[in-house]
C-alpha cells in the first residue's frame, strides 16, 4: 500500500509540538516557585504532578480502550487543545500551589492522549518499517525532553510566560495538523465494544509480555538517567577542580543526542532485526551504568562528556523498538490499548527508580548509589534472551 510521504513528517512535527507541553513546563518551574512565593519543596511536587497525570491518564485511556474505539486523530486533537489550555493555566495571576499542581496534573493527563496516541496513529499507517517510523516519533520526544536544559542555559533571553504561550500555541498547531491532515490510517481496525479486561488479557501473550518487560527494564534506567545527568556533571566538577563546562548546555546535548540515536536505531533494526537491535542497545546502556563509578575518576572532561554522550544514545535507542515489538505482538484492534497500558506502567516505574535513587543519594551521598540504574537493563536483558515458539 502506497502511504503518502507527508504522513510521517506531520505526525513527527505534531508529536514534538504537543509533547513540548510536558517538558517546557519544567523549564519554568523555578520561575513559578519564585513568582508565586512557594516553598522550595514545591519544585519536586510540580514535576511529579505531570508524571502522575500522565500515568493516571494512560491508565484510564487503556482501561476504557479509548484509542481503539474512537478515532485516534480526533483523540489526539482534543487532548492537544485541552493540554494547551491547562498549560496556559500556569500564567493565571491568582495561582497558588494547589492550582499549579492541578494544572500540571491535567496537562500530564491529556498528554496521555498525545504521546501513545501518536504512536498508535503511526501503527495504523505503517506495518513495514514500523520500527523506523516510531524511531522518528520517539526522537521528537527526546528533543522535547532536552528542551528545558537549553531553555535554562538561555534563561536570560526568554520571559517565563512567553515559554508557556509558545508551547501552548505549538500544541494547538500540532493538534490541528493531525486533525486536518492525518485521517485514520488504512491499517486501523476499530474495537467493537468496551472491554476493560483487554488490559489484562494482552499480557497472556508470551511475546507481548517479553516486549513489555523489556520496555519496563529500559524505563527503570531511562528517566532516572535523564533526571540525574546534571547531577553527574556536577559531581564530576566537584571531583575535578580544573574541569570547566556549562552543566545545562552539556545536559541538553547528552539528552538531545538521543533523538539521533533513535533514528539510527530504527535504520539499524531494518538490517539486524528489531529485537536484536533493542537487546544490543539495552546491553550497552547496562554497561554504561556499571562503568559510572570509574568514569567519575577519569581526569579528562572531554572523555567523560563523550562517555555520557554515548550513554545518552544507547539509553534511548531501544525505546521505539520496544514499542514496535509491543504493537507487533497484539491484534490490530488492541494496539492502542496495548501501547497505552505499557506506557502507563513504564512511567510509573520511572517514578519508583527516580525516588529510590534520590532518597539513597541524599541519605548516603555515595556515587555508587547510581549503580542501581543497572537493575533495569539487567532485568530487560534477562527477559529478552528467553526463547518463545
Amino acid at each position: 500500500m502506497n502511504i503518502k510521504k507527508h504522513i510521517l513528517p506531520i505526525i513527527v512535527i505534531a508529536q514534538f509540538f504537543c509533547t513540548s507541553l510536558w517538558f517546557a513546563g519544567n523549564g519554568v518551574i523555578t520561575d513559578l516557585v519564585n513568582v508565586y512565593q512557594l516553598e522550595a519543596s514545591a519544585l519536586g511536587n510540580l514535576t511529579a504532578a505531570v508524571q502522575f497525570g500522565f500515568i493516571i491518564g494512560t491508565l484510564l485511556f487503556a482501561l476504557f480502550t479509548i484509542t481503539d474505539r474512537f478515532s485516534p486523530s480526533k483523540v489526539f486533537f482534543i487532548c492537544a487543545l485541552l493540554g494547551g489550555i491547562f498549560n496556559l493555566g500556569l500564567t493565571w495571576e491568582d495561582n497558588n500551589l494547589n492550582t499549579l499542581l492541578a494544572f500540571r496534573f491535567l496537562t500530564g493527563f491529556f498528554l496521555a492522549g498525545i504521546y501513545p496516541v501518536g504512536m498508535k496513529i503511526a501503527t495504523d499507517y505503517y506495518k513495514k518499517g514500523l520500527g523506523k517510523s516510531l524511531s522518528f516519533l520517539v526522537g521528537a520526544l527526546v528533543l522535547g525532553t532536552a528542551l528545558p536544559h537549553i531553555l535554562k542555559a538561555t534563561s536570560s533571553v526568554f520571559h517565563w510566560k512567553s515559554v508557556l504561550y509558545t508551547t501552548s500555541i505549538l500544541a494547538f498547531i500540532g493538534g490541528f495538523l493531525i486533525f486536518i491532515l492525518i485521517p485514520d490510517g488504512p491499517f486501523r481496525k476499530k474495537a467493537s465494544k468496551l472491554d476493560i479486561s483487554i488490559c489484562f488479557k494482552i499480557f497472556k501473550n508470551n511475546k507481548f509480555r517479553q516486549a513489555a518487560f523489556g520496555y519496563f527494564g529500559h524505563m527503570w534506567e531511562l528517566y532516572a538517567f535523564w533526571t540525574f545527568v546534571p547531577v553527574f556533571l556536577k559531581i564530576y566538577l566537584n571531583l575535578h577542580k580544573n574541569a570547566d563546562f556549562n552543566i545545562s548546555l552539556i545536559s541538553f546535548f547528552v539528552i538531545g543526542i538521543g533523538s539521533l540515536a533513535c533514528v539510527l536505531g530504527g535504520f539499524i533494526s531494518e538490517k539486524l532485526g528489531i529485537k536484536r537491535t533493542a537487546f544490543a542497545s539495552l546491553l550497552l546502556s547496562g554497561f554504561c551504568c556499571l562503568l559510572l563509578p570509574f568514569a567519575f575518576m577519569i581526569d579528562n572532561e572531554i572523555v567523560f562528556i563523550a562517555y555520557l554522550l554515548f550513554w545518552g544514545m544507547v539509553v534511548i535507542a531501544d525505546s521505539p523498538l520496544f514499542s514496535t515489538l509491543v504493537a507487533q505482538n497484539v491484534i490490530s484492534e488492541n494496539k492502542g490499548t496495548a501501547l497505552t497500558i505499557v506506557n502507563s506502567i513504564g512511567f510509573f516505574i520511572t517514578i519508583i527508580s527516580i525516588q529510590l535513587i534520590s532518597v539513597l543519594f541524599q541519605t548516603y551521598s555515595n556515587n555508587n548509589i547510581f549503580l542501581i540504574l543497572a537493575i533495569g537493563p539487567i532485568v530487560g536483558i534477562f527477559v529478552l534472551q528467553k526463547k518463545y515458539e
